[in-house]
């Protein structure tokens, strides 16, 4: 793995790609810049070395046309005060007024180019598009882990362009030894905590960490579909009929690999989300036909957090519940701290997926894990075994 430490930048342009998808508000203000601050060892990298970074990223899912609220300028002024420097910014990411502007650059300099996604060359993967960004820079740095899944064009095809000169930055090479330990240098008990509404998106991962753990933990709204696949009655819960059959078969593949499958016992549940709720608690097989579940209830709890306390490695993605909403964020805020306790006392642990991260932030727990994921998506598929196109490309 060749990093940005191991190369000299001056007088170099070099080709950034990050991960500054990140929430904005109503005003277009962003609402959280854990992934800009992720990235920005990379970028002082560049500019202390005397090299020019020239940023680019993606913003939301525009359809390949120029919106306001998708805009990398909106993320400027963030950027640059989080750098304490000045930071440029182009009207589009190529053409010529951007290679004007990189050729206006001069040592130190950043510059962020506006939104891959305008075009959809981008998410085509398209060689064309991707050598006229690759003409921009002498150097390619990927560090943006969220999208090394996808086989876009600044992930995966720009790489080609630079076959000795494309390097991992700080935080995607960070990111890669920090899923490398948990999966190859595990400390046992190896506890999976995967939640969330659905199983679909996460099947493949479940089935492959059957391979790796000692336990996994089920939660959120996927519980209930397992919950039916048991027979049971789940209300109005979110269900995946369609995901029925296989979730018994996950319960019998579980069994086959003596992996222990831990399904919560019972279920936090409501009418509705909205308003002043009436609540009531159930086994999670006998809920009422006209309450749905929210959270895993008190017993589940328990039980769980036994299993993490006796854990040396641990990962999560994904809530136990409907977290956002005052009444039904226990189950996932007990697993956090549950989580954060065994860290304190020994363990790895490694979340990642928006939810588990927001979660943390929101109980203010992030810095009481081992390592935070940037990337959802991207960590299951590596916890699956799959090869990832932007890492893939950095490799050949």
């Amino acid at each position: 793995m060749k990093t940005i430490e191991q190369v000299s930048l001056k007088g170099k342009r070099v080709l950034i790609r990050v991960d500054f998808n990140l929430p904005l508000d109503e005003s277009l203000i962003i609402t959280d810049d854990s992934r800009m601050v992720a990235s920005l060892p990379t970028i002082k990298k560049v500019v202390s070395d005397g090299g020019m970074a020239i940023i680019m990223s993606h913003l939301g899912r525009p359809k390949g046309v120029f919106e306001k609220r998708f805009s990398l300028k909106n993320i400027v002024p963030r950027l640059s005060s989080l750098l304490d420097a000045p930071v440029c910014f182009s009207n589009d990411c190529v053409g010529k007024s951007v290679v004007d502007d990189v050729r206006k650059m001069k040592n130190g300099d950043i510059l962020v180019l506006e939104n891959l996604r305008f075009h959809n060359e981008e998410v085509g993967g398209d060689e064309v598009f991707a050598k006229r960004l690759a003409s921009l820079g002498d150097i390619y740095v990927n560090d943006a882990f969220g999208v090394t899944h996808r086989p876009h064009a600044s992930t995966a095809i720009v790489p080609r362009f630079f076959p000795r000169k494309k390097y991992f930055g700080f935080l995607l090479a960070k990111e890669i030894f920090s899923l490398k330990k948990a999966l190859n240098h595990t400390k046992r008990p190896f506890t999976a905590i995967i939640g969330g509404a659905k199983i679909s998106g996460k099947i493949d991962a479940i089935t492959s960490l059957f391979n790796k753990v000692d336990n996994l933990i089920i939660g959120g709204g996927m519980a209930y579909t397992f919950a039916k696949a048991l027979g049971g009655n789940i209300g109005k819960s979110l269900v995946e009929n369609e995901k029925v059959l296989l979730a018994k078969n996950l319960i019998n593949l579980a069994k086959k690999k003596n992996v222990v499958l831990l399904l919560p016992s019972d279920s936090l549940n409501a009418r509705t989300l909205k308003g002043c709720v009436k609540t009531n608690t159930s086994n999670i097989l006998s809920i009422k036909k006209d309450y749905m579940g929210l959270d895993i209830g008190k017993d589940s709890i328990a039980k769980f957090v036994t299993i993490i306390a006796n854990s040396q490695t641990i990962i999560w993605n994904g809530p136990m519940g409907v977290f956002e909403t005052e009444g039904f964020e226990l189950g996932t805020k007990e697993i956090a701290k549950a989580i954060c306790l065994a860290t304190a006392n020994g363990s790895f642990s490694l979340v990642g997926g928006g939810d588990s991260v927001a979660a943390l932030k929101k109980f203010n727990l992030e810095k009481g894990v081992s390592y935070l994921s940037t990337g959802g998506g991207a960590m299951l598929e590596y916890l699956e075994g799959k090869k990832l196109p932007g890492i893939a490309a950095l490799m050949d």
